[in-house]
């Protein structure tokens, strides 16, 4: 599995580069905190694979990694070459990189 740390996402933000941010976790959790990627939960995204690109990189986090990790080991082997999991999820951005972010 391909995965991308906090500190490179940040990096993609700043200088603005074409990708897609998938958040995977349910929507009570992506009213705390977000980080304007597009809300698909984990229970769908599977049955919903025509919203996921695949002509640009797509980062997939959730709260810690673990979610979006099934969900790229998932895509995949559905043949996804382009999916990434964003080691250590929102929780780890918000501890390294913006720790206005309300954890929970």
């Amino acid at each position: 599995m391909k995965e991308v740390t906090v500190q490179e996402l940040k990096d993609k933000l700043e200088r603005k580069e074409d990708f897609q941010l998938i958040d995977v976790r349910e929507p009570f959790e992506f009213e705390i905190c977000n980080l304007k990627g597009e809300l698909i939960p984990m229970g769908i995204i599977l049955s919903e694979t025509e919203k996921i690109s695949k002509d640009k990189p797509v980062i997939i986090h959730c709260k810690s990694g673990g979610r979006s990790g099934v969900i790229v080991n998932e895509l995949e082997k559905q043949g996804y070459t382009n999916v990434y999991n964003l080691k250590g999820g929102i929780l780890a951005y918000a501890r390294e990189i913006d720790p206005s972010l309300q954890s929970y």
